[in-house]
């Protein structure tokens, strides 16, 4: 086997553990990272020094959004993120250490855009439990059908949660965002149970997971399929959810 096949069989996010002395160094590692002389690294102390923009930050942050939904992880370089914001590739170093800092960077942007416009619905719709829920649901979904084409994005999150040296971040970061969006969920539920509106005896957490893990599925149906209307799923489920959790009556046969 060649050197450049063994190449290709390494997974994407372990490519820049290769670049150690007397190997092709990675042009997207940073400067203080990379055998180029002392200017460069000078060059690094001296913009680290910096303030730190936040809006710069995260126009950054929203072209590398761009750049890895366009390309996928692997074919991204920082000169295109760089390129894309309008900014020098140094610059971006004066933010992110390297290419999969700036990749879990998007990622936590996501999720925190998510979560934002599930608290903006919350706090914005009044009336019962249900009416609530049908506009959470409605928000999980509508959120990103604009942006569906770059739903291939959350497909390298959830790769990068198994194989990236940063998996432990990123699957932590799942696990905290997922504990978070259950426990809203299953307050709603548990407030239409105090009610009246629902059931007495529903398990919310359980209840909360399966409407999570619907608006995922419908979600990837969608950016598998153009055709695909997840809303008009999302709201049909979730009628048929609520006609099981509505609390009433049920007579025993004499």
């Amino acid at each position: 086997m060649t050197d450049q096949s063994v190449l290709k069989t390494i997974n994407p996010f372990d490519q820049e553990r290769l670049n150690s002395p007397g190997q092709q160094v990675d042009a997207d590692a940073s400067p203080d990272r990379r055998e180029t002389g002392k200017m460069a690294v000078h060059g690094w102390k001296l913009n680290m020094a910096r303030k730190p923009d936040p809006g710069k930050k995260r126009q950054i942050v929203e072209a590398a959004f761009r750049v890895f939904a366009g390309k996928g992880y692997a074919a991204a370089r920082i000169i295109d993120v760089a390129e894309t914001a309008g900014v020098g590739k140094g610059t971006i170093y004066e933010y992110f250490r390297s290419k999969e800092d700036l990749f879990f960077a998007v990622f936590e942007e996501m999720m925190t855009d998510t979560n934002s416009r599930i608290s903006v619905t919350i706090a914005a719709v009044s009336g019962s439990a249900a009416d609530r829920l049908r506009a959470v649901a409605d928000a999980v979904v509508t959120a990103w059908l604009p942006k569906l084409d770059s739903y291939a994005l959350v497909m390298e999150f959830w790769s990068a949660a198994t194989v990236s040296p940063l998996r432990r971040r990123f699957k932590e970061s799942f696990q905290e965002a997922y504990n978070e969006f259950r426990r809203v969920i299953a307050a709603l539920l548990r407030e239409g149970m105090t009610s009246g509106e629902f059931a007495a005896d529903i398990d919310v957490h359980k209840t909360a997971s399966a409407l999570i893990g619907t608006w995922d599925s419908l979600l990837l149906q969608a950016w598998l399929d153009p055709g695909f209307d997840p809303l008009g799923a999302s709201r049909a489920f979730v009628e048929v959810l609520f006609n099981g959790l509505r609390s009433k009556e049920i007579k025993e046969p004499s």
